[in-house]
């Protein structure tokens, strides 16, 4: 009789989609290959993710809660970056490295054979050593992401080897302001990955060697670590939610390759501008489309009073606005989809590389962070149409 039992993960990332679907998809590598698997995360996100894991992963992959502390402005439902209204990252990133004691009776309850974590929860590697437990950072953004960030610090003052990589001004100015609420948000004990000999490191990142060769080569260049590329975080369609099936049935109706999908991921909210501005380009387009709309959490917006007057009633037969979710795996998917516009990266990598595979266009609005890497990313392969926000 065969008495081994199987290797067990701990796969914790941070609680945002974007960064949840990358572990996600290796959680399913993991479990294919006979490991099983225990996913940690917020109650909230946990109700969203089991409804994104099929019927073949019911006993392999666990879900394991981690319960944050109760703050006055941070209810249980705002326990995500989903749907957080901004102001309250700092708060939500607060509540999670309260969080500490409570993850430490996690591994030392499952005794979890190792800790793959993300690299915005270093501190969890403290943590898991501290049980004899190894741990390991899977990075859920690309290789030219993060070799620019990584070359002026290792490299200062020389001028960074791929061209096609750069900032623009006023790129240049909002990232230093990113940069720097980053900075105020850190704590001493927070961890750098990179604190130990860097010979030694090994991180695992959500890309592809097809796609991103030469910079996860200077990256093991710059920092002496090792970088294992474990694929692209690409999300296979579900069919079980019934909800989805007006809107599928509607883009079946819809000829090959003629309607775009635009969404601009979870945590991004439009101004009032924004919302007027791609509804007038939306219908004078001429092309069928399907809009994801998002709006904070505990803001009741009626969504014909946030777009133009008459809008949703001239755009009827060949548009949708959906307000919070869509299934885009699903729509990515389906043959009358031949485009997207999207302005997330590592967030948007899943769309992305589902995109690459159809052949799609893509339209990039640049408008945060790592979307300026993205539509240098995509100028590679000569897949996308950039716009200006």
């Amino acid at each position: 009789m065969d008495t081994t039992t199987s290797l067990r993960v701990l796969m914790f990332p941070w609680l945002a989609h974007g960064h949840i679907s990358p572990y996600l998809t290796v959680s399913k590598k993991l479990a294919d290959r006979g490991f099983d698997i225990l996913l940690c995360s917020t109650p909230v996100n946990l109700n969203l993710i089991k409804k994104r894991i099929p019927k073949k992963y019911s006993v392999s992959i666990q879900l394991v809660e981690l319960c944050l502390p109760e703050l006055p402005d941070l209810p249980p439902e705002y326990h995500t970056t989903n749907g957080l209204p901004p102001h309250l990252n700092s708060t939500l990133k607060k509540a999670v490295k309260m969080s500490k004691p409570g993850f430490s009776k996690i591994l030392r309850d499952l005794k979890p054979d190792l800790v793959i974590h993300d690299v915005l929860q270093v501190w969890a590697k403290e943590i898991a050593n501290s049980y004899n437990i190894p741990a390991i950072t899977l990075v859920t953004f690309g290789g030219a992401v993060l070799s620019y960030f990584m070359h002026p610090m290792r490299k200062p003052g020389i001028e960074f080897p791929f061209p096609a990589i750069y900032l623009t001004k006023i790129e240049q100015k909002r990232m230093r302001e990113m940069m720097e609420q980053v900075g105020k948000d850190k704590d001493p004990d927070d961890g750098d990955p990179f604190a130990e000999d860097p010979t030694q490191v090994i991180l695992l990142m959500s890309t592809s060697l097809s796609i991103e060769s030469k910079y996860i080569d200077y990256l093991n260049e710059l920092t002496q670590a090792k970088y294992v590329p474990v694929g692209p975080p690409i999300q296979e369609p579900m069919n079980e939610d019934d909800g989805d099936i007006e809107l599928i049935d509607w883009l079946g109706k819809k000829e090959e390759h003629s309607t775009v999908f635009v969404s601009f991921g979870s945590e991004y909210f439009l101004t009032k501008e924004d919302m007027k501005e791609i509804a007038y380009g939306l219908e004078h387009s001429n092309v069928n489309f399907i809009w994801v709309v998002r709006f904070p959490k505990g803001e009741e917006v009626n969504l014909e009073e946030a777009l133009p007057t008459g809008f949703l009633e001239r755009i009827e037969n060949r548009g949708r606005v959906v307000n919070g979710w869509a299934p885009q795996p699903r729509i990515l998917s389906h043959p009358s989809t031949g485009g997207f516009n999207f302005n997330d990266t590592t967030h948007f990598k899943n769309a992305q590389l589902r995109g690459f595979m159809r052949n799609y266009e893509h339209e990039l609005l640049n408008s945060r962070t790592q979307r300026y890497f993205s539509s240098q990313d995509c100028s590679t392969y000569r897949v996308h149409v950039e716009l200006w926000a």
